[in-house]
């Protein structure tokens, strides 16, 4: 799924917010973070599919046309995605590199990475089918990746880096699309709303994970419009003259992400010292699509 940089702007003005109540901050200062970590699908992926064997790719043009220097770096947009614009605002670094980007410095590694990879998502059977790293194997980079950094640094400031970071998980969309929507292969197990809760308790699994290697601000976004997806209104209006939205799909996105908020809630409670927020970014999008004249400016 690839989006434009109007797409994140627009999702990056409710972001900024998100970011502000995970850093629990009570003053009007800039939040502030020691990194960035990224897991997630192709929304977060700054180009680790590009050093993987995958159907997924996005080193070529027209990828990367606004990006600096007019170039495909396996992000799955125009130009920067939204883990890229954060860690600027927050003065953290100007872009967030892959994770398996062979040639990081200790600085990139420090101050944050990504491990999403385009295609991933929380049901195993999702990598599976698009080549992608399985959100579990994105848990084994991460160790990975606090092994380095207490090589770099040593244990006791690797662990405050890890515990001040921003942790950014942005995933489910495929999961939806790849196993129940466009490839049924789980409605034989489950009913829309037994996915749902299959996929969220994976979730939490996910991010109690993080939690135990030390991680503790945490930003999880919900699900977007899935029906609005280009794929998803190609494959289901075949036999329509009229383009438009799968509702049905929108409104289980709808459902999904009323449950996720709550999951979150709960989830924080359960984890001393945590803050586990949700990221609205079902409603900007079905404003950028329902109303694209208030953001033609942009």
């Amino acid at each position: 799924m690839a989006y434009t940089n109007a797409h994140f702007i627009i999702i990056l003005i409710n972001l900024c917010n998100i970011v502000v109540a995970i850093s629990n901050n009570n003053t009007l200062n800039r939040p502030k973070f020691s990194s960035i970590l990224v897991f997630g699908d192709s929304t977060v992926d700054t180009g680790n599919n590009n050093y993987i064997t995958t159907l997924g790719k996005a080193n070529h043009y027209p990828y990367g046309r606004d990006f600096p220097g007019h170039v495909p770096t396996g992000r799955f947009s125009n130009g920067k995605l939204v883990p890229d614009f954060i860690a600027s605002i927050l003065n953290i670094k100007d872009t967030v590199p892959p994770f398996l980007d062979p040639h990081l410095s200790n600085e990139e590694l420090l101050t944050g990475v990504s491990f999403a990879s385009g295609g991933s998502g929380f049901d195993e059977f999702t990598p599976v089918l698009t080549g992608a790293i399985p959100m579990f194997k994105q848990i084994e980079l991460f160790k990975a990746y606090v092994e380095k950094i207490k090589c770099i640094v040593g244990e006791k400031e690797a662990k405050r880096i890890i515990g001040d970071a921003l942790v950014i998980i942005s995933a489910g969309t495929n999961d939806f699309i790849f196993n129940f929507y466009d490839i049924p292969s789980r409605r034989s197990e489950f009913n829309i709303d037994g996915y749902q809760d299959f996929i969220q308790n994976k979730l939490q699994i996910f991010i109690k994970e993080l939690y135990e290697v030390g991680c503790r601000k945490f930003g999880v976004t919900g699900l977007p419009c899935i029906g609005c997806i280009p794929i998803q209104i190609t494959v289901k209006c075949v036999s329509s003259k009229e383009r438009k939205c799968v509702e049905d799909e929108n409104s289980d996105a709808e459902i999904y992400n009323k449950k996720l908020a709550k999951r979150l809630l709960a989830l924080q409670e359960m984890l001393p010292g945590s803050r586990v927020v949700y990221t609205n970014i079902y409603d900007p999008l079905v404003n950028l699509i329902s109303h694209p004249e208030k953001y033609r400016e942009i």
